[in-house]
Formats: C-alpha cells, sequence, structure tokens
C-alpha cells in the first residue's frame, strides 16, 4: 500500500520535508497492527508482515547467525536511510560489517551494509525489484536477495555498478543458492523458505 504524506497529515508541500520529518509524521500516522512502514523515494510505503514473509526471514536471520556466529550484526525492520531522494528503508534482513557502528542519532550507515535481503510483498514487489534494486546497488550494497514467496523463487544480486548489480543468480525454492559467485562465502538454503 502506498500513502502519499498529504493523504492522512496535514503538512507544508511534501517536497520540504526532510526525510527525518516525514519520519515523524509518520510515527503520528496510524500504521495498522501487523504493518511496516518505510519511505521509498519521498513515498509511505506500508506492506502487511504474512506468516510466510516471516517464516523466511526468520530462516534468512537464523542462516547467517550459524555461519557468522550469534554476535553477527544482524537488523531486521530497522530504519536505515540511503542516498538518491528520501529513502528511509526497513529492510527485512541485512547484515552489517563487524566494524559497524551506530550514529549520533543511533542509526547505522548504509556503507556498513554487506547483505540485504527482501521478503516480497505482493503490494510492495515493485519497490523490491525495481526502487529499492536501484537504491541498492546506487548505494554499493554487496550482495542483495530477493525471496519471492508468490513465485517460488529467490535472485541474488552481486556486483553493484551505478544503479544496477551486474551479476544476478536465481535458484527455486528448494534449491541452495551460492553467494560465492557474487563475491561472499554463503550460501543460502531456500529448502525451509515457504510459498505463499
Amino acid at each position: 500500500m502506498t500513502i502519499e504524506p498529504t493523504d492522512r497529515i496535514e503538512m507544508a508541500d511534501s517536497d520540504e520535508l526532510s526525510l527525518d520529518e516525514m519520519f515523524e509524521l509518520l510515527e503520528r500516522m496510524p500504521v495498522p497492527e501487523g504493518y511496516k512502514a518505510e519511505i521509498v523515494e519521498g513515498a509511505i510505503q506500508m506492506s502487511p508482515q504474512r506468516d510466510a514473509h516471516w517464516e523466511i526471514i526468520r530462516w534468512i536471520v537464523r542462516m547467517l547467525e550459524d555461519r557468522f556466529g550469534m554476535h553477527v550484526k544482524v537488523k531486521s525492520d530497522v530504519r536505515i536511510d540511503f542516498p538518491g531522494g528520501r529513502n528511509g528503508f526497513a529492510p527485512d534482513v541485512v547484515k552489517l560489517s563487524d566494524e559497524a557502528r551506530q550514529d549520533a542519532k543511533r542509526r547505522w550507515s548504509f556503507r556498513d551494509i554487506e547483505f540485504v535481503a527482501e521478503v516480497i510483498s505482493r503490494d510492495t514487489r515493485e519497490n523490491d525489484y525495481g526502487k529499492k534494486k536501484r537504491t541498492y546497488a546506487r548505494a554499493g550494497v554487496p550482495v542483495y536477495v530477493i525471496a519471492d514467496p508468490y513465485t517460488g523463487k529467490c535472485h541474488a544480486y552481486g556486483r553493484p555498478e551505478g544503479e544496477e548489480y551486474e551479476s544476478e543468480l536465481t535458484v527455486d525454492f528448494g534449491e541452495k543458492l551460492d553467494l560465492s559467485p557474487l563475491g561472499t562465502d554463503w550460501t543460502l538454503e531456500t529448502d525451509q523458505f515457504p510459498r505463499d
């Protein structure tokens, strides 16, 4: 679901609002329980957290912990600001570098991201395959994974160049997704990923 800021709250011209101001307004909005909200290119996006969505997130986080240890810096649905317009994303899963530190506002930097995964929601799928993919590439995120419970496929993108990724791997749910061709020594097991 896309909500333009002016749809719900009286405010000045939205082009004049900073990302922080938009999030302050978002915090005052009645976001339905079970929804996640983020800002993509200046538009507020809300998507429901479905059961299959959460299960895939849980499995990815668990695999990251199994591979990198319980102290790995993994975040889910935490605001991270990205370059290229007003982009305050809350990625489904983010792995940060061991050296990552929060800034004075207690936020993580996109520069510290080593891996990001998004699980497709029906209403916001175009963001994950389009706007977010371009933004992650532009930000230099080394590996971007999309798990799509509607198609039963997992896509991995690597080697960001400009607004594109030069490498792409795709497997069906149930197959192993070897991420080593993308420059990371890790394999994503998709056999437990449910379809929606």
